[in-house]
């Protein structure tokens, strides 16, 4: 199993993100950083501080070298998906090919109804997911990109200049729905992660995945499967690499560690040897 780290900007300073983030570039054990793309803490009190997604994830590119860096996810109604792609070759040239494209249909209804940002129904969620999806494949792959679809209308659009990984940034998706969004997934992203639950219902939501990918004639095996397994309070290593290990007996390849507030890069080292210690970690995709 693969090992990373996730600082959601809640509650939290850019002092105390950064320094988790710098001292974590230089632990070969973290492949890859990632916060999330929400403009109200979702976790406590949503009145509290949270720092925008996209802008603090450009700058911890521009203060890291190594760690791979995306959103957990990017809810793709915020952003009109033509913006969204020309940050995402942006952000993948600044970083110099790091950038993973995490995405998903949106869910917060108290941030997006308080700024007037339209959610809309389940399904209008899924079918805008889907176009958006189709929309930032074009602009980030293909030389200009015309679509014409029920949330989006694009003529001739180009996006220049596109950034080094080619055909696109790794494209990954949040979401267990499984009639559509793991449907999805099958169809279009290089990355499933997986945000709540157990082992068990992770389980299952790899077979649903691996089902929809039988069923478009996909190999599943082109999909890395991540989950969010939450860092406790105590700093008990021991605990959390338990509940780690029993993602690893289903499948799952790459870890997300959750750090909890208050951020301190003192966890970092710590982490990085019981993780070593333990015997789960491989250093290769395989």
């Amino acid at each position: 199993m693969r090992f990373a780290f996730k600082t959601s900007p809640q509650n939290t300073t850019w002092q105390d993100m950064l320094a988790v983030w710098q001292t974590a570039d230089d632990i070969e054990v973290f492949e890859s950083g990632w916060t999330f793309d929400h403009f109200y803490p979702i976790v406590g009190d949503s009145s509290g501080p949270c720092l925008e997604g996209w802008t603090t994830l450009t700058a911890l590119a521009q203060a890291t070298s190594r760690l791979r860096l995306g959103t957990l996810v990017t809810g793709v109604h915020y952003r009109h998906p033509a913006v969204l792609a020309n940050m995402a070759a942006a952000l993948d040239i600044i970083s110099n090919g790091r950038l993973e494209l995490g995405i998903g249909a949106g869910w917060n209804e108290e941030e997006s109804g308080a700024y007037g940002i339209e959610l809309g129904s389940i399904k209008e969620r899924l079918d805008r997911f889907e176009e958006a999806t189709q929309v930032l494949i074009g602009l980030l792959s293909q030389d200009s990109t015309d679509f014409d679809g029920a949330f989006y209308t694009l003529k001739n659009a180009r996006n220049e200049p596109k950034g080094p990984q080619r055909p696109h940034p790794p494209i990954v998706m949040g979401g267990s729905g499984e009639k559509r969004t793991l449907r999805i997934t099958a169809k279009y992203a290089d990355h499933w992660n997986f945000v709540l639950g157990t082992p068990e219902e992770f389980a299952h939501k790899r077979d649903v995945l691996w089902s929809h990918c039988a069923d478009i004639g996909r190999d599943p095996k082109e999909i890395t499967l991540s989950a969010h397994v939450w860092h406790n309070a105590e700093h008990d290593h021991q605990k959390l690499l338990t509940e780690v290990a029993a993602f690893g007996e289903v499948g799952l390849d790459l870890a997300i560690i959750y750090l909890p507030p208050p951020l301190t890069p003192a966890i970092l080292e710590p982490l990085a040897a019981a993780i070593t210690a333990s015997g789960l970690l491989t250093t290769t995709k395989e």
